[in-house]
Formats: structure tokens, C-alpha cells, sequence
């Protein structure tokens, strides 16, 4: 019996999780990315060394190849050619639409201010920006690069001084040189994870997230599930499925971040139309609710209807980031007390000389699986509650 036959594009660490998973469901994996720090590249049945952005080249090797379905996790730069190759193909994707909103933060904010979803008061910054286009916003503001991620471009400005060199810090690493200036909003911050079948929306998992703070808060770690009430994770579901509406989010995974300040006031942040990072969407939502959502990324996207049976491993799943000293003692404490409870590690004996810019440049990381609240305040490098 001929096996049926996937496309993932991108071959790093962050895909390795795809590629097992489609390999476990019986697919043919076919796995596309330039050849240098390609850690799928082993486990791949066919891999090609073609960067994720040459998209009709690879549209040409999938169609000769006959493949049932392409797919990408935690990558808005994937997402653009596995949508434009499922097009071509006639294989299941979001609209054109969705491409370009959920890849863009100016034109996002611009999709949910029309469909009511709350978000911060915001304003473009390209060639006609004039400082009388925030008359009225309040500092502290957020400056950020209008198409990157991964805290790429991001800064926290108090005056005018700091503004400007935050607006050329984002411009500087924005692919189409502009950026996005809002008014910060103070609070704890958050995501969710969902799975869209048809247009219907299915929130899997809220996650409490951890930075560094201002100035470019990078991610220090993750907690499922957040410790927040019913009521307001029952907001939360109704204003994020929403959002999904507004960015036209029809099939697959999303990535939902928001605030919500003390009066417990949502504010969204982004959405990505694909799984969150930093083992969010690939090893968390598994290990706290038992959904397999990589799963359900390749059924939908190879034409099949997902799979919400539920397989629990434990009541609490956290990444940590090995960030400095006491990150790094958390790691080697878990790996000498409950190593049976190390999911996933990127392992690091010892703090190496650079220096964090940004999520890519963080020094190594680990997740745990906890059925005890003790366990987690743990190794958190911040207290859950």
C-alpha cells in the first residue's frame, strides 16, 4: 500500500516535533529547508535543501511528488509558502487573505479595529510618520517591527529620544522596513492555543507567559494551564475566537497573545495563524490537556477532519529558558531530582559568553511534566501563584 505523502517545510529544531509525528501516522515525509541547522534533516524520509522562501520551486518538486497535504509549525514564514503551495495544489489552507494580515502587525490591529476585537491604540511608522500622529498617546509605548517575531525589533520607550531610536532599531530588522508604535498596556500576558476546522474554532489551552520585561521582552518561560477563573478564561475563548474571525482563520492552528491588566481587561497583542513556539503548541498543550494538536495540524492539513480524543500526561506543563545563573541551577537541579519528568531539553551545562538579543539567542531550555503545584514553583524561575 503506497504510504500518503506530506510536505513540511522548515527543517529546525522547532519542526523535528512535525516530522515524528507525521512519520508516527504512517506519512511519507518530505521535508524542505536549507541544509545548515537542518535537525529534522535525519528523521526525514526525502529532504531537499531549499530555503522555505523559494516557494515555486518547491510548489514544482510537491506536485511531482503527488503530496496529500504540507504543513509547518511555529513558523509565520513557513505558513506563507505551505499556504501558497496548498493553493496551487488544491490541498486545505486559510484564505489568501489570512496570509497577509496574520504576517503583518499594522494590518492586523487594522483587521481587529474594524471587528471590535481590543487591542491598544496603535499607528504606523513609515515614510510619512510625523510625531503629530501619537499626539494624545501616553508613555511608556511599545515600538516593534511590523512583519517579524520572536521579540525581533521590540523595545519599551519612555520618551521621545528613546522612540526614535526604538523606531530604527524595528525598522532595521523589519523585512518591509517599517514599524508599529502602541501604547503599552501593563498587565500579566498570555496565550492561546486553538485548532479551526471549517471556520469553527476550538480552544485547546491558555498558557501564562514569562519575559525579561522592558526592554524587548524575551520569553523566559511558559506555564499550562494559567492560573485564571473560569469566567475569565470563558472571555478570553469568546473575544480570541473573535479575532480568529476578523484574521479569516478558517483551517489549522493559531497562536492568540494578549494581556489583561488588573480590572481583568483583555488586550490583544497578535495572532499567528500557526501554533506558538517555544514548545507551546508542540510538547505543553500535549503534556497539560492531552489534545495531540501536531496531530490535528497534519489531518487537517492532508484533507482530514482532527482528532479531539484526549491522552493526559499531567496537570502541569512548563518550559523554562536557561536565561542566567539561577535558569540554568533550575536545569541541573531537575536533571539530578526528577529527570523522569524531563519531557524535552536543549541541553547546557555552563552560561556561554554571549549575549541574549532575542529568543534565537537564548542559551538552552527544558519541560517538565507536574502533576504538583509544589513541582512547579519549583522550577519556574517565577512563581506560578
Amino acid at each position: 500500500m503506497t504510504k500518503s505523502k506530506i510536505a513540511i517545510i522548515g527543517a529546525s529544531e522547532l519542526q523535528l516535533p512535525l516530522v515524528l509525528k507525521a512519520k508516527e501516522k504512517g506519512y511519507e515525509t518530505h521535508v524542505f529547508a536549507w541544509e545548515e541547522d537542518a535537525i529534522a534533516k535525519d528523521e526525514a524520509d526525502y529532504f531537499y535543501p531549499i530555503s522555505i522562501v523559494e516557494k515555486e520551486q518547491i510548489l514544482e518538486i510537491c506536485k511531482n511528488i503527488h503530496i496529500d497535504g504540507i504543513a509547518s509549525i511555529a513558523s509565520d514564514l513557513a505558513v506563507l509558502t505551505v499556504n501558497y503551495v496548498a493553493r496551487h495544489l488544491n490541498l486545505r489552507c486559510n484564505p489568501e487573505i489570512t496570509d497577509t494580515i496574520s504576517t503583518n502587525k499594522f494590518l492586523m490591529r487594522q483587521a481587529f479595529e474594524k471587528n471590535h476585537v481590543p487591542i491598544p491604540h496603535f499607528c504606523i511608522v513609515d515614510d510619512d510618520f510625523t510625531l503629530d500622529m501619537i499626539k494624545g498617546y501616553h508613555y511608556p509605548l511599545i515600538v516593534k517591527a511590523t512583519d517579524r517575531s520572536g521579540s525581533r525589533g521590540v523595545s519599551k520607550v519612555y520618551n521621545q529620544e528613546q522612540l526614535m531610536e526604538g523606531i530604527e532599531y524595528a525598522k532595521e530588522v523589519s523585512f518591509e522596513k517599517r514599524a508599529l508604535i502602541e501604547e503599552y498596556v501593563d498587565g500579566d500576558e498570555y496565550s492561546c492555543e486553538s485548532i479551526s476546522y471549517n471556520g469553527e474554532h476550538h480552544c485547546l489551552a491558555i498558557t501564562k507567559k514569562y519575559t525579561t520585561g522592558a526592554p524587548h521582552f524575551i520569553e523566559t518561560a511558559h506555564v499550562e494551564p494559567a492560573p485564571l477563573n473560569r469566567q475569565i478564561n470563558a472571555t478570553i475563548e469568546k473575544e480570541v475566537k473573535k479575532a480568529l474571525d476578523a484574521l479569516d482563520i478558517k483551517f489549522g492552528a493559531s497562536h492568540a497573545e494578549f494581556k489583561i491588566d488588573i480590572y481583568g481587561n483583555i488586550k490583544f497583542i497578535e495572532i499567528g495563524s500557526r501554533m506558538g513556539g517555544d514548545c507551546i503548541g508542540s510538547h505543553l498543550v500535549n503534556i497539560s490537556t492531552g489534545y495531540d494538536f501536531v496531530g490535528m495540524v497534519i489531518d487537517i492539513a492532508c484533507g482530514k477532519e482532527p482528532d479531539f480524543s484526549v491522552h493526559k500526561i499531567a496537570d502541569y506543563a512548563i518550559s523554562c529558558f536557561v536565561m542566567d545563573q539561577k535558569s540554568l541551577d533550575l536545569l541541573i537541579q531537575a536533571k539530578k531530582e526528577i529527570p523522569e519528568k524531563i519531557i524535552y531539553k536543549k541541553d547546557v551545562d555552563e552560561l556561554p559568553s554571549t549575549q541574549i538579543t532575542d529568543s534565537s539567542s537564548r542559551y538552552g531550555m527544558f519541560v517538565l511534566a507536574l502533576d504538583d503545584i509544589q513541582d512547579v514553583n519549583t522550577y519556574l524561575p517565577e512563581k506560578y501563584i
